[in-house]
């Protein structure tokens, strides 16, 4: 970790205080002169690189490994397989990435201080380079579910919950307060929000990643977020366009068809994208689908052409950066071979190329289409543009390195940390309360019994759910066991469960994601069954509720981190009145025209 941070290129500050100068006799007003001279020292840094550094800048790539030259023996192996290298610092070296991708499964993400001598590293080896330029380092930080950087950093409520909230402050604020702890470790691109309307309930890689159902709410929150990172001086990526919120396949796994009509996209998909362009969005994420109201051809929309220059950069006047959604996603793998996908992101308007399975394959392939002609280089030159543009703007030329002291005082804060408390509680959605069962208290029930699921953390530092929710209760003075019983408790779980509860005051259960024959519904009858109250708690999706008969309560949390579950337990015990508000429908289980609880409902606590 480097106590003082290097120094930045001195290649790369003459580049543009050179361009500065030379704005400085044209006469213009100051910022205008500003723009133009670093636009100038820009465009000679594109004019001195290599075709192979061009064609670097456009990859976004990930690396295994916790430091950029010394990483542990089975991320060299790793490297070496799948992308020919060693180290980070050598896919620098050798590709000339533009981005670097962390994942805390890539081991990119250990811990704070960790994580800012590996952006370090990376960026030392990229100003060690032919024609110096920082790296853009970026992750999916997006809080809630998908969550790349833990404990002990700030973890915050993810959309569907800020969406219940309904604040557009708190999402402003857990924006900038997530922004400032990235920008700290080094990481200055986050995709996050996600702009998708989630408008279907069996959604399976969006759900509680949407901020809600409502096009005009999702796009409020969404422009609200811009704003905070933007605040926090880190490039904020509104995803996946054209709109992902409306499949029932996941793009992971297979190519999702979007049916709605060119008016359907305008109304219900279009207007979060419009409020982050207007909001001053730095970049946008694509998405593997296909419409074909928007492209007959039925390409998916990160190689379509008409979509994100027809409609992204014409229509809806964005020039910023495009980046795709990973290319090792089955969904855009499925039409076209590895060494076409990325040509053809290229010449559909994509200025970044996230994560191809096999880089070599990738990067040869736009090097080969140039050099025979399918892409010129203009054409690279005006997405590389776009790209420096934004580390220009994001300061990376003036300082690429992170320092200690920013992370010490910055990272995970007790004040960081009362705001994520705090905005949390506001999200806590009361869905049932028969004869105003809650709020509990020590002295008559104060016996508790913790039940049901425990997902793998998002971040891998937080839960299992039912431990944090018995030690939360244990804290506020209930007498709590917890006991897992799994996303799919077996039949002797079952029956350990309903023995566990004999003699308890109440039985609280974490439920995760329960469809029509999921085993939670045998286990929540079973308990209803035992005579002890039971209340429910809806750790992920909200919908939930529509498939559980019997329990005296439900919540809903949007996500089973730390800080979520803690706010619910301070809810259940009323330390603090339930505000959140459904940001989706929930329909009837056996009807889903039916609408149970409509957007905007949720309960609280009479005074």
């Amino acid at each position: 970790m480097h106590h003082r941070a290097p120094a930045p290129s001195r290649r790369i500050l003459l580049t543009v205080t050179a361009a500065a100068a030379a704005a400085a006799v044209t006469g213009l007003t100051a910022p205008a002169a500003h723009a133009e001279a670093d636009e100038l020292g820009l465009r000679r840094i594109i004019d001195r690189m290599s075709l192979e550094e061009k064609v670097g800048q456009l990859f976004v790539m990930r690396v295994y490994g916790h430091s950029a030259t010394a990483p542990d023996q089975a991320d060299i192996d790793a490297n070496l397989k799948e992308i020919g290298v060693r180290t980070a610092a050598e896919l620098v070296e050798r590709y000339h990435v533009g981005g670097v991708i962390y994942f805390s499964w890539a081991h990119n993400t250990r811990d704070p201080l960790q994580i800012a001598a590996l952006s370090n590293g990376i960026q030392q080896a990229a100003l060690a380079q032919p024609t110096p330029v920082p790296v853009l380092i970026s992750t999916d930080q997006e809080h809630g579910i998908v969550c790349r950087v833990g404990k002990p950093a700030t973890l915050l409520p993810g959309a569907m919950a800020l969406g219940a909230g309904g604040s557009h402050a708190d999402a402003r604020k857990a924006a900038q307060i997530a922004g400032e702890e990235l920008a700290a470790l080094g990481i200055r691109q986050n995709y996050a929000p996600v702009a998708d309307v989630n408008v279907n309930p069996a959604n399976p890689v969006i759900g509680v990643r949407s901020f809600g159902s409502d096009p005009q709410a999702v796009a409020g929150l969404v422009a609200a977020q811009v704003k905070g990172y933007q605040r926090a001086g880190v490039a904020a990526t509104s995803k996946h366009f054209p709109g992902h919120g409306d499949t029932a396949v996941d793009s992971h796994y297979g190519l999702p068809t979007i049916t709605h009509t060119r008016e359907q996209w305008a109304e219900l998909d279009a207007p979060p994208f419009r409020s982050a362009i207007d909001a001053g969005i730095d970049s946008i994420m694509t998405a593997h689908i296909v419409v074909p109201a928007l492209d007959p051809s039925e390409d998916p929309a990160t190689l379509s052409r008409p979509i994100l220059t027809g409609i992204l950069r014409e229509q809806l006047g964005y020039d910023g950066v495009v980046v795709t959604d990973s290319l090792g996603m089955e969904g855009v793998r499925t039409k076209y071979g590895d060494e076409r996908v990325p040509v053809l992101a290229l010449k559909a308007g994509v200025d970044q190329l996230l994560n191809p399975p096999k880089l070599d394959v990738a990067w040869n392939a736009v090097l080969k289409a140039v050099r025979e002609g399918e892409l010129t280089e203009a054409r690279l030159d005006e997405s590389i543009l776009r790209i420096l543009r934004l580390k220009a703007k994001l300061g990376l030329f003036r300082r690429a390195y992170a320092t200690r002291a920013t992370v010490d005082r910055v990272v995970g804060t007790e004040s960081h940390l009362a705001h994520a408390d705090r905005i949390a509680e506001a999200t806590t959605t009361l869905l049932v309360n028969e004869d105003g069962f809650l709020p509990l208290s020590p002295s008559s029930h104060g016996s508790v019994l913790v039940v049901g699921a425990d997902p793998a953390s998002p971040s891998g530092t937080t839960g299992p759910p039912t431990t944090t929710l018995a030690t939360a209760l244990s804290e506020l003075g209930f007498t709590a066991t917890a006991l897992s019983t799994g996303i799919t408790p077996t039949a002797a779980k079952i029956e350990e469960a309903v023995a566990a509860a004999a003699g308890k005051d109440v039985v609280l259960v974490g439920t995760y994601n329960v469809s029509a024959t999921s085993p939670q519904r045998t286990l929540v009858e079973r308990l209803v069954a035992t005579g002890v109250p039971v209340v429910t708690v809806a750790i992920r999706n909200p919908y939930d509720v529509a498939r559980l008969s019997g329990p005296r309560a439900s919540l809903a949390t949007y996500s089973w981190t730390d800080v979520e579950l803690r706010a619910a337990v301070r809810v259940l015990a009323g330390r603090a009145r339930p505000r959140g508000r459904l940001p989706v429908p929930i329909q009837r289980a056996d009807d889903p025209t039916t609408v149970l609880y409509p957007v905007g409902y949720g309960l609280s606590y009479t005074p």
